[in-house]
């Protein structure tokens, strides 16, 4: 199994436009052959002094996939690209961790 948190960075205030954006994607990507989990968080406040500060314009993606094999035909999947398209303006940055079980 491969882990992947993707960091998305995003202009300021278009959250909420993005997460729209976001969701129509995650059907199609949920559909695909080896992904068992596609979603978006973002960040709620638990009180611990440990935990980071808030980040108001920053949606993590948690997904997880069978095999790499997977996760690459994932990231070339023709509605990948028209949704990339579709957000292009709304995201500063995108910062991938994949991982796999220890």
């Amino acid at each position: 199994m491969i882990h992947v948190i993707a960091t998305i960075e995003l202009q300021p205030g278009v959250r909420a436009r993005f997460l729209e954006e976001f969701a129509r994607l995650v059907p199609e990507v949920k559909a695909e052959d080896g992904c068992l989990e596609y979603g978006a968080a973002v960040d709620v406040s638990s009180g611990s002094p440990a935990q980071i500060a808030m980040r108001p314009d920053v949606v993590t993606v948690v997904e997880k996939w069978s095999t790499l094999d997977a996760l690459r035909a994932h990231a070339v999947a023709p509605h990948m690209g028209a949704y990339r398209a579709r957000v292009k303006e709304l995201v500063v940055k995108t910062t991938l961790q994949v991982l796999e079980p220890a």
